[in-house]
């Protein structure tokens, strides 16, 4: 139906959709159906004790702080744990290069409200996050891509790409969303010496850095350019990096916190943005996710979620091996939440979900993470949200309506 509301829209709408997994979220919610399809926590472990008894000693004890407005960098004891958690991980920054969002996706709001012109071009890996792409093309942004591999993006491809002017790199160097694969250390290097080379700096997407279930733990590309040039991190980092991160995956999403690291000019310029779109940061959220982490807690609690994350990735990939045909690949992640299957390129995996909803299991097609279109014969699922016998019986369900789609096509 059309309306007067319809020429009133500003023209970047045009280009806007939806989220392709929060719609098929609303047609998972019946209990009847096994989904695959968002990246959800499992539910069971939100530390539901540990938030209630950080609320009630934040409310006696800075009560009248806790519900007031606060500064939009963020409230400076979260800020300064978050500096020193980093710092074991390599990223060695200050204070004020740290600045508190509301979750992740409003980092990357930020940084392409920041960055990005009308018809701007922005080089993603491709498949890449359908909520970095929503961010971006909401500022008319246009995509160049560059394929990955089982070890990340294929760098050996970029600098064809490069040549083009991208505005910046966008890379999720650790089991990237969707396909599950991580930057090998040398293809880090080499991306890291690109960046400098052409001039083009790197957002580096990191939400799931910390759920490594296998394998060593790589630099950041944080880490590597400031290294590259010789940045004094101890005094606030001034690279070509900014690095976002959340506390989605390690503590609870429903408290919408997450950070950018960038340099100190870089993070005026975001906290400028920032107030013209919500002040600050919910000051009693930030408060609650400070006081619930501190003494060591954070710490256990992600050693819990990578055992079971751990677990249930192995399952889900012991289920592949028992029930797919051999038509069917999958990648092999070492932390994160997220597998990535192909199938036949005669299998449209849009028309697949429509065979794997009569079974009663639900996964997310794989066209909408590629930004210039493709990937019809792709599908994403998650495996941190459903219990060891959900995932068996929700695979084979899965198969059944594979093999129905390869007799078909045959």
């Amino acid at each position: 139906m059309t309306t007067p509301w319809a020429q009133r829209y500003a023209l970047r709408t045009h280009s806007m959709a939806g989220s392709t997994i929060r719609e098929l979220l609303k047609l998972t919610q019946r209990p009847d159906i096994i989904s695959f399809a968002g990246g959800l926590p499992a539910p069971e472990l939100l530390p539901i004790d540990q938030v209630k008894a950080a609320s009630d000693t934040v409310l006696s004890e800075l009560g009248q702080q806790a519900l007031q407005y606060s500064t939009t960098e963020g409230y400076p004891p979260l800020r300064e744990q978050i500096v020193q958690h980093m710092a074991r991980y390599g990223i060695k920054v200050g204070l004020d290069n740290v600045l508190i969002t509301s979750g992740s996706q409003q980092a990357l709001d930020l940084i392409g409200k920041l960055l990005i012109n009308p018809g701007d071009s922005i080089l993603t890996e491709n498949p890449t996050y359908l909520g970095a792409l929503q961010a971006f093309t909401a500022y008319q942004a246009q995509y160049v891509t560059v394929p990955i591999d089982d070890n990340g993006l294929q760098v050996g491809l970029l600098e064809a790409a490069l040549r083009t002017g991208p505005k910046f790199m966008y890379i999720l160097p650790n089991f990237q969303n969707p396909a599950g694969v991580t930057l090998s250390v040398t293809r880090r290097y080499d991306l890291i010496a690109l960046a400098e080379q052409y001039g083009i700096p790197i957002i580096e997407d990191d939400p799931y850095g910390q759920l490594r279930y296998e394998g060593e733990h790589i630099k950041p590309l944080v880490t590597l350019d400031a290294e590259y040039l010789g940045c004094d991190t101890h005094g606030g980092y001034t690279g070509n990096v900014i690095y976002t991160s959340t506390f989605s995956k390690t503590l609870a999403p429903g408290l919408r916190l997450g950070w950018i690291v960038a340099p100190e000019d870089v993070i005026g310029k975001l906290v400028m943005m920032k107030q013209g779109t919500d002040l600050n940061t919910s000051t009693f959220d930030q408060m609650v996710a400070y006081e619930a982490s501190r003494d060591g807690f954070i710490d256990k609690h992600v050693h819990t979620i990578r055992e079971v994350y751990h677990h249930r990735r192995d399952v889900m990939l012991a289920s592949f091996e028992e029930y797919f045909p051999p038509e069917v690949h999958w990648t092999h992640p070492e932390g994160g939440l997220f597998l990535w299957v192909t199938v036949p390129e005669s299998i449209d995996t849009a028309e697949l979900l429509k065979d794997a909803l009569q079974q009663k299991v639900a996964f997310v097609p794989g066209h909408s993470f590629h930004p210039n279109g493709g990937g019809t014969n792709t599908m994403r699922l998650n495996f941190s949200n459903a219990g060891d016998d959900m995932i068996r019986e929700g695979i084979r369900r899965m198969s059944v309506a594979i093999k129905q789609r390869l007799h078909s096509t045959a």
